[in-house]
């Protein structure tokens, strides 16, 4: 499983020379070590396939379109989770704090919540820590599978991996709660937000202080509370 989830971190993570050029290893490692099930590594083919065929140029325009581009696909877990509010601030430093814990630390500039580091980082871990981890953002991970299907990108099959690796279930209400709360990519809308709201990585904790990184994974705000109709353990 560990190799499968680096696999799919990279699949995640900006298209390169050196992707495109590793792609039989990967399709022969994803079959080796069997962590998906067949259905799952199917689906990833036409990813594989044009990433294999295509101009690493047009691959990374395609990439910045989707990723870069749009809010509704952001590849960082707590903008889904927590917007632009405080909340996103002190949910980094706890994710960063778990990493460290585990003796791992970034060395890059991106945020703990980018899902190529997060996937990364589970592939660290013994298999059932990795799906335990994976688990918990499964309403996240669905949701983007969804939109990505809806918009006919063949990225989707990395989601539906993640999903599938993690043997997860998504939370019903908290993924129609994203659905319905999707963020628009209307640029007017986007601008106005920002000047809006602002992010902070000091602020205290409206709870008092940290909750830990499963409970904010799990999080989606007080109307999902009322929506499921009570808390889940």
């Amino acid at each position: 499983m560990k190799r499968t989830l680096r696999i799919l971190a990279r699949l995640l993570a900006y298209p390169s020379a050196e992707l495109r050029d590793h792609i039989p290893e990967l399709r022969e490692v994803l079959d080796e070590e069997g962590a998906l099930p067949g259905a799952a590594r199917r689906k990833l083919t036409p990813l594989l396939d044009r990433l294999e065929a295509s101009d690493v140029m047009d691959a990374q325009a395609e990439y910045t379109e989707l990723f870069d581009r749009s809010r509704a696909l952001s590849l960082h877990l707590f903008e889904h989770v927590h917007g632009e509010s405080r909340e996103r601030g002190q949910a980094m430093i706890d994710l960063a704090g778990h990493y460290a814990q585990h003796g791992l630390l970034l060395e890059s500039n991106e945020l703990p919540d980018y899902l190529p580091i997060f996937v990364e980082f589970a592939s660290c871990l013994e298999p059932g820590q990795a799906r335990e981890l994976l688990e918990e953002p499964a309403h996240v991970l669905a949701a983007l599978e969804q939109r990505l299907r809806e918009r006919e990108s063949d990225y989707s099959a990395v989601f539906a991996a993640l999903l599938a690796a993690a043997g997860a279930r998504p939370d019903r209400a908290a993924f129609d709660a994203l659905q319905q709360n999707a963020p628009s990519d209307d640029p007017a809308l986007i601008d106005e937000e920002w000047e809006e709201q602002e992010v902070t990585f000091t602020g205290a904790h409206d709870m008092g202080g940290p909750t830990g990184i499963v409970a904010r994974l799990r999080a989606t705000g007080k109307a999902m509370t009322a929506a499921r109709g009570g808390t889940k353990g």
